[in-house]
């Protein structure tokens, strides 16, 4: 690292990620929380120690935040006007690790409203533009930490993901993002405000880092991993297993290109097509089916009833009331996703147990399936970054995919593939589309053996090359 070598100070980095910020996030709008004096004085500092020969794992480095992190003294809103003037009190216990490994806040990046959307826009710090065309959405719901990343305002960022909030925006804007084993990196103050910071073990979501290189993703991954210390940390400390290999002539990989309930794009293929390739090219294992393989469409479906009971607990009763009499009048052969997620928005506890136990089966089938492959290579959306749309709610949007259009929440399944199970998945860059935008694919790797995915995408970078700036 040059800082290490002392080529470049931490002031220097952090006054022109500042200079660049200044001068095109008018355009871009990720940086939605300014904290610019606070980061020149930590970036001092880290000079400072560094000179004294202290050494951290971020010392110096400038990082920005997803606005749904609490930061002491700023505002934490997730995009909801009626919050507008929420200021959390404490900071989140993954900003607190940043800071103690060294890192220089540059400030909070632009979300969607309650983090659910696939774009990054609301009513307080409006819309996030991709870096490589104005015209079209960054990805959400960590939008504003990748269009940050693709534009040079930083280094490194953290975001969350429950729906491929981690995984779109990186594939969308051309940069790495790794979504960790589901309970592997603790999300105390990751919650909506004005809700208590607790340290609650959350279902299917998680924290993760967001990165311009896969090396650095793992540089950011080791400070965020490792239970909460108000919980299981009283007890257990975390030891990640190596990567299963370290060439990639070594890597068993299945290739999983299309999904029974939606099309991949051609542009996305084409990306899928190229890391098959490359793997190839290399020796590596590489096969394209796999009896082993837990049934698509039935982990679609279930992740969809998980997703949205937890996403319509909070709901008012009246409108909950809606739903289930909406719900009763579905009919039973009625196996589409839009009825699941209305089923799964008015989930009862038993059918909740009885999902539960379904999502324990496709554990076990993913299990089975890594005795035979390490890593799983598959689409992260079935299209690159689309045009904004902002028009009606979510349930009317569509995705157009190669001229056809789906509903727009169907192009979640991908994300899916990974977060119904809680398995780690690495999202890289696989070229551009013939548009020029960027296109990434999915690594998926075995529950909490978070390093085989993010070697191979270290691999694959040196192998197809890895992010290129707009």
């Amino acid at each position: 690292m040059a800082m290490r070598a002392g080529e470049v100070s931490s002031v220097e980095l952090t006054d022109e990620a500042i200079a660049r910020i200044e001068r095109d996030d008018t355009a871009i709008n990720a940086i939605c929380v300014r904290t610019f004096d606070r980061a020149r004085a930590a970036a001092r500092r880290a000079d400072r120690a560094r000179a004294w020969g202290e050494d951290r794992p971020l010392l110096g480095i400038p990082v920005t935040v997803k606005e749904s992190y609490d930061i002491a003294g700023l505002p934490t809103t997730w995009g909801m006007p009626s919050q507008r003037d929420h200021v959390a009190a404490e900071d989140a216990v993954q900003v607190s690790r940043l800071e103690a490994a060294g890192a220089v806040l540059l400030g909070k990046t632009n979300v969607p409203l309650m983090l659910r959307d696939i774009q990054s826009f609301n009513e307080i710090y409006g819309t996030t533009s991709n870096p490589w065309d104005h015209g079209r959405t960054a990805g959400g719901s960590s939008g504003g930490s990748a269009a940050a990343l693709a534009a040079g305002f930083g280094a490194l960022s953290i975001g969350s993901d429950l729906a491929g909030s981690l995984r779109t925006p990186a594939h969308f804007c051309g940069i790495y993002a790794h979504k960790p084993t589901l309970g592997l990196a603790p999300t105390r103050g990751m919650v909506a405000p004005p809700a208590p910071a607790l340290p609650i073990d959350l279902d299917l979501a998680v924290v993760g880092p967001m990165a311009r290189t896969a090396g650095d993703l793992t540089l950011l991954l080791d400070v965020m991993a490792g239970p909460d210390p108000l919980t299981h940390g009283v007890a257990y400390e975390v030891a990640l297993p190596p990567s299963r290999h370290e060439r990639l002539a070594d890597f068993r990989v299945l290739i999983v290109e299309d999904h029974p309930l939606i099309p991949t794009g051609s542009a996305v293929r084409a990306g899928v097509h190229r890391v098959a390739d490359a793997l190839g090219d290399e020796g590596a294992r590489v096969e394209r089916r796999s009896r082993l393989l837990p049934d698509p469409a039935d982990a679609a479906t279930l992740y969809m009833l998980l997703m949205l009971s937890n996403a319509a607990a909070s709901l008012p009763l009246d409108v909950y009331e809606r739903l289930r009499t909406d719900a009763a009048a579905l009919s039973a052969e009625d196996r589409s996703l839009d009825a699941a997620r209305l089923r799964g928005m008015v989930l009862g506890h038993r059918d909740w147990v009885e999902a539960n136990h379904r999502r324990e089966l496709h554990r076990h089938g993913w299990r089975q399936l890594f005795t035979e492959f390490d890593v799983v290579v598959c689409p992260i959306t079935p299209t690159p970054a689309f045009p904004h749309d902002h028009h009606g709610g979510l349930e009317d949007r569509r995705i157009d995919i190669d001229g056809v259009g789906y509903p727009y929440f169907d192009q979640l399944v991908w994300a899916g593939v990974a977060t119904m199970p809680g398995l780690p998945a690495t999202a890289i860059p696989a070229g551009r589309s013939p548009e020029g935008l960027p296109v990434g694919v999915q690594l998926i790797g075995p529950m909490f053996e978070d390093r085989t995915p993010l070697r191979l995408a270290e691999l694959l970078e040196r192998k197809i090359g890895g992010f290129r700036a707009p």
